[in-house]
C-alpha cells in the first residue's frame, strides 16, 4: 500500500492534525512556563479563552489598535535605550514587570527597560493600561526609519504578531540596521497593521478572544 500522507502541523496540546480544522486559522497559546507560543486546534484554544481558565496557557486574542494620538518624540525613543527602530513591550505576569524586546539577526533580544520610562508612556497613552498580560503587546516603530516622516508609529497587537515579525526579520537581517530587505519587510508589515487596526479611541475595551466576540 502507498505510504500515508505526512502529518501536517499538529495541535501542541491534543496532537490533532490542524489540517482538519476546515480551513479555519488555528489559534495560538502562550505557554507561561516556557515563555513560548504553542499552536492549538479550535477546541483547545477555546479552553483557554476564559478568564478563569488558569494554568500554564493563555489564549492570544485578536485585538489590533492603531494609536493615532501617539505623542512620542525621537528624544522619548532615545530614553528607552532601544538600538534599532522597532520594539515591542508587554507585561510579563511571572516577573510582574514590563518586558521590552527588539528584532535582530539572533531573533528577539531583550532590552532592560527603566520603570519610569514605561510609566511615562502609559501616562500619555492610557489604553496601554488595558494590555492583556503576556498575550498583548505595544509594538512601536521609531522615527529614525528610512524614508520616515519623523513620527513614531504605535499599535496594540497580539503577541504572536510581534514574534511573526521577529521571525521574518531574523531571516533577512543584515548589518546593524537590518539592511534594505529587512526594512522593506518592516514597511510592508506596518502597512498591513495599519489596514487591519482600528483607532484606539474606537477599540479601547479590554482584549477579548474570538470566542467572546
Amino acid at each position: 500500500p502507498p505510504p500515508p500522507p505526512p502529518l501536517g502541523e499538529l495541535c501542541e496540546l491534543c496532537h490533532v492534525d490542524l489540517r482538519t480544522e476546515w480551513g479555519m486559522p488555528h489559534g495560538h497559546l502562550v505557554d507561561l512556563h516556557e515563555r513560548s507560543l504553542a499552536c492549538a486546534c479550535r477546541a483547545c484554544y477555546l479552553l483557554f479563552t476564559q478568564p478563569r481558565a488558569g494554568g500554564r496557557y493563555r489564549a492570544v486574542p485578536e485585538r489590533y489598535l492603531s494609536l493615532p494620538d501617539l505623542n512620542f518624540s525621537a528624544a522619548d525613543w532615545d530614553t528607552l535605550g532601544i538600538p534599532v527602530d522597532v520594539a515591542f513591550f508587554f507585561m510579563n505576569s511571572e516577573l510582574e514587570r514590563v518586558a521590552a524586546f527588539y528584532p535582530g539577526p539572533a531573533g528577539a533580544t531583550e532590552s532592560l527597560l527603566a520603570l519610569d520610562a514605561w510609566d511615562a508612556i502609559v501616562a500619555d497613552l492610557p489604553v496601554l493600561a488595558s494590555l492583556d498580560p503576556d498575550v498583548e503587546a505595544f509594538l512601536v516603530r521609531g522615527a529614525g526609519r528610512r524614508g520616515g516622516d519623523g513620527k513614531v508609529e504605535g499599535f496594540v497587537v497580539p503577541i504572536d504578531a510581534c514574534y511573526e515579525l521577529v521571525g521574518h526579520l531574523r531571516r533577512l537581517w543584515q548589518g546593524f540596521d537590518g539592511g534594505k530587505e529587512a526594512n522593506d519587510a518592516i514597511d510592508a508589515f506596518f502597512a498591513r497593521l495599519q489596514e487591519r487596526s482600528v483607532p484606539a479611541d474606537a477599540g479601547t475595551a479590554p482584549a477579548r478572544s474570538e470566542a467572546e466576540v
